[in-house]
């Protein structure tokens, strides 16, 4: 049976050792890498060849291990062929001694084999060459190499390969029959899923993007994951990366996962969880370079995960915690790695999208076999926004160079002058204290080299004494990376107040990168009940007219909701007079309705001014208030006070846009109201109105992308927490005079538009 392994894969598994480094090493980029490769190869003479794919067949138990890479250079000279193996770094040459990285060598030592078993070479010579990227220097090593040494060499490494590949195929050969048995794990489909889950299957095979709007309630988590699994039985992809913008949506994932493996599927599905929530430490250790988690990580990696894959399907954050502890493993770093051996991964939109955060390590023909399920894709806008941009403040290098003043020329002198352009950049702003430009601040980025130089050149010898120093190489490193994506879509704009001066990279558009950042994979479904209007989404997500798109109608009749409209404004300067007929209308609600309900303000202190008023008139009231600092354990709390069969009245206050507008599942009696103040629109800000801008430039409505189509998206989600299933009702009143408007009335769902007017 035939195995196919890159060598790269080859040697991380087998010769990876040690511990996870938890001191500084200086970022070498993907770019940077690829220069390093090139300035050693352009030294190359006429005969030498560079980036040679090699390939062979070896035979091993009943194995045929098909091994194949990419080789940096093959090297000819009187004397023979030379191997050479380009690594690049951003340390020290002289910390680097021959034997440093066992790893390295066995990359070139399985390119060596393979050329010399092709070639009847007796013997062949290995050259590792490491590439110090700020210097330019290089400092090679060579070693001759015998043929039977390296057949030896390459059987040692399949043994310790091998249990690892025969638990893949087998487990391959019975996820592929338990695929093809699987049935639709709920007893049918409800309306509109089965078109949803046909229009993903058919994407998938087809290797296309699709943007699907279908309605809240209808299960849009079961229908992309369940034809996402059976095109993995059909072999048209290896993976599914199930990507989510909050947690309580990765639960959702959790669940439709795990009622398919009860159903009798066997998948291996890995929920990556943040590394400041997981960690054993919560972090302390790790900065410190003491935790020993880390320490001989790489020594007990292979056996944890091999016990982790053969005992469980569903590998959440208990299941992972479980593990690590057992075997002593750093529980983030596990996950990553689980996660690679996986068939399924539940994690955030920044593992893919992020160019600072994203997984490295996913190889591009990896991409090529995975598919991405983007759920409540309409968050995707925003977060593209917030990973394509970057910003710098000016207090903290004046912070650094008083520090550093006497005990550092070189960062006192380079925080000195990056603290004097930010002076320079106050007076620009003027008496409006803003300031925005098309153009990238060229004047700035050589001074940010500098910085970053030689804040590394103390990082490296010491990152834990200082953390201001480090979470400021950090900002100036992201900054210096979002500053080689600047374009058109961006804008260099500038906040100053009486103390402090910031600038902002800022991304108006993130389509073209969000796209860029997508590209190579197998196929790419954006899914949302609130992805209307359809045209600006596909448009600000990366999409184009190639691209599928979908809308599904509501599965629920328009007798399930029952919806009045108050027509009162709720704009900021007329709120302070909207809060008694609020009051008086959560005092009707009272009076007359039992069970639950939500009520969605615009703001938190809109929230507590109604709050204040509605418990002086009424203090026995049950109200539950949403806090802007609430955990997972008050999330959960809260949620949990939504219980059946209450005789009372139970007001839940929350805010739109928050972690109870989106993603959580209120079936049946718990919830039977919905209360939404306001149209949702972003406060008027400085940015909306630069975004508001760079679209009207472009011959869109500005205002409409900017405020209106976020805030409408908010409603919907808000709305969309009553009915979750054929037999839920309830009432939804939206507080807003907007809401009878043309405009408005458009973008409301079918099933809202048969409302009440209130008095």
């Amino acid at each position: 049976m035939l195995y196919r392994l890159s060598v790269r894969t080859l040697v991380e598994y087998v010769y990876r050792s040690g511990s996870i480094s938890s001191r500084f090493r200086a970022a070498v980029s993907f770019s940077e890498g690829t220069k390093a490769h090139n300035k050693v190869q352009n030294e190359y003479s006429g005969n030498d060849q560079s980036e040679v794919f090699l390939r062979a067949d070896i035979p091993y138990e009943e194995l045929v291990f098909t091994l194949e890479g990419r080789c940096d250079g093959l090297l000819f000279s009187g004397n023979g062929v030379t191997v050479e193996e380009i690594k690049s770094t951003g340390g020290e040459l002289v910390n680097i001694e021959e034997y440093s990285y066992p790893v390295h060598w066995a990359q070139a030592q399985c390119y060596a084999y393979i050329y010399a078993m092709d070639h009847g070479l007796s013997e062949i010579t290995v050259k590792l060459t490491y590439y110090q990227t700020v210097s330019e220097e290089q400092k090679s090593f060579l070693r001759i190499y015998s043929s039977s040494e390296l057949q030896q060499f390459i059987i040692e490494m399949l043994e310790g390969f091998y249990p690892y590949a025969k638990w893949r195929i087998n487990h391959i050969a019975e996820r592929d029959d338990s695929i093809a048995k699987l049935e639709f794990p709920f007893p049918e489909y409800r309306s509109g899923q089965r078109k949803l889950a046909g229009a993903v299957y058919k994407t998938i095979e087809e290797k296309r993007s699709l943007f699907a709007d279908a309605p809240t309630g209808i299960g849009k988590t079961i229908s992309v994951s369940f034809p996402a699994v059976k095109s993995i039985g059909a072999g048209h992809a290896k993976r599914i990366f199930y990507l989510t913008a909050k947690t309580i949506a990765r639960k959702a994932a959790e669940d439709a996962f795990s009622r398919m493996l009860d159903a009798g599927l066997k998948l291996k599905v890995v929920v990556i969880t943040a590394k400041d929530k997981i960690c054993f430490n919560r972090n302390e250790a790790c900065s410190m370079g003491s935790c020993e988690f880390t320490e001989g990580y790489y020594d007990r990696l292979n056996n944890a995960l091999l016990d982790l894959l053969m005992n469980e399907g569903l590998i959440n954050r208990q299941v992972i915690e479980a593990y690590a502890l057992k075997h002593r493993l750093c529980p983030f770093e596990f996950s990553l790695d689980a996660a690679f051996a996986s068939d399924a991964v539940i994690c955030d939109y920044n593992y893919i999208f992020d160019p600072r955060v994203s997984l490295k390590r996913l190889l591009e023909e990896q991409k090529r076999q995975t598919v991405l399920l983007i759920d409540e894709a309409h968050n995707l806008v925003e977060r593209g926004r917030d990973m394509f941009s970057a910003i710098l403040h000016k207090k903290a290098f004046l912070d650094l160079q008083r520090k550093y003043k006497g005990n550092n020329y070189a960062i006192f002198e380079v925080s000195s002058n990056i603290n004097n352009y930010f002076i320079a950049l106050k007076k620009q702003c003027g008496e409006e204290k803003k300031l925005v430009s098309k153009q990238l601040p060229n004047e700035i980025l050589p001074l940010l080299e500098k910085f970053s130089e030689a804040a590394e050149s103390v990082l490296i010898v010491n990152s834990n004494n200082d953390s201001a120093l480090l979470e400021v190489y950090f900002q100036v490193h992201s900054f210096i990376r979002i500053a080689k994506l600047f374009d058109e879509s961006f804008v260099t704009y500038a906040e100053a107040t009486k103390n402090e001066v910031s600038m902002k990279l800022f991304c108006l558009d993130p389509s073209l990168h969000l796209k860029r950042m997508g590209k190579g994979f197998c196929a790419k479904v954006h899914f949302s009940a609130t992805l209307a209007p359809l045209a600006y989404h596909t448009e600000l997500l990366g999409g184009g007219e190639e691209d599928y798109h979908i809308a599904i109608g509501s599965p629920f009749s328009a007798e399930q909701t029952e919806v009045s409209i108050l027509p009162l404004s709720t704009r900021y300067k007329d709120r302070p007079a909207a809060i008694k007929p609020i009051v008086d209308l959560l005092k009707e609600i009272e009076n007359k309705e039992t069970g639950n309900y939500l009520v969605f303000f615009p703001s938190y202190q809109f929230l507590r001014e109604v709050q204040d008023a509605f418990m002086i008139i009424n203090p026995k009231a049950e109200v539950l208030v949403q806090d802007t600092f609430f955990t997972e354990q008050d999330r959960e709390t809260f949620l949990g006070s939504f219980s059946e069969g209450r005789n009372g009245l139970l007001l839940g206050f929350a805010v739109m846009g928050g972690i109870f507008s989106e993603g959580i599942d209120l079936k049946g009696d718990r919830l039977n109201g919905v209360v939404i103040i306001g149209v949702g629109l972003p406060q008027l800000s400085f940015e909306r109105d630069i975004i508001k801008n760079y679209f009207q430039k472009y011959g869109k409505n500005g205002y409409d992308y900017a405020y209106v189509f976020p805030g409408i998206n908010k409603v919907l989600q808000a709305g969309g927490r009553l009915i979750r299933s054929e037999t839920d009702a309830g009432k939804i009143f939206l507080v807003d005079d907007r809401f009878l408007t043309s405009r408005y009335i458009r973008m409301l769902p079918e099933n809202w538009r048969d409302f009440h007017v209130l008095n």
